[in-house]
């Protein structure tokens, strides 16, 4: 499995580390965010990834600033995805699970890297129920296509 992995500059150490450790794991990871601490803006590396999210070129994304919520909302203006900021394994899971999420949004001022790693594999471990479910994440591409300029 593919994953894409974008960062700013507050989440390169985050990055650095799950990386290495998805590759670990048999994953293969392809960076499209910054390698440098300097101050750097968050909507260029969440398009990035969700550009390659939307595109196929990634089967999911992880995308990473200091809170995970402004990268999260850059991710969320690509068409066909569904980026859920999660600090907690409840949520990564369900946002899979139910809401077929497709990029996973962390933010590295918030929580610690074994947070990050429970986070991640909760993410990439389960898949969308469909069901009902189908209903509900259609609806909101639905909202997507209405709302296209």
């Amino acid at each position: 499995m593919k994953i894409g992995i974008a960062n700013d500059h507050a989440g390169v150490e985050m990055k650095n580390e799950l990386s290495a450790w998805l590759q670990e794991q048999g994953y293969e990871v392809i960076n499209y965010g910054t390698d440098s601490t300097e101050s750097t803006d968050y909507p260029i590396w969440g398009e990035k990834v969700a550009n390659a999210v939307a595109a196929g070129e990634a089967d999911l994304g992880i995308a990473i600033c200091g809170t995970g919520i402004g990268i999260g909302l850059a991710c969320n203006k690509v068409s066909g995805i569904r980026a859920a900021m999660c600090s907690d394994a409840y949520s990564a899971r369900y946002s899979r699970i139910h809401n077929n999420a497709n990029i996973l949004c962390l933010g590295a001022r918030v929580i610690g890297i074994e947070t990050a790693k429970n986070l991640v594999q909760e993410f990439l471990t389960h898949e969308f129920e469909g069901g009902r479910h189908a209903r509900r994440v259609q609806e909101i591409m639905d909202i997507e296509a209405r709302n296209r300029k």
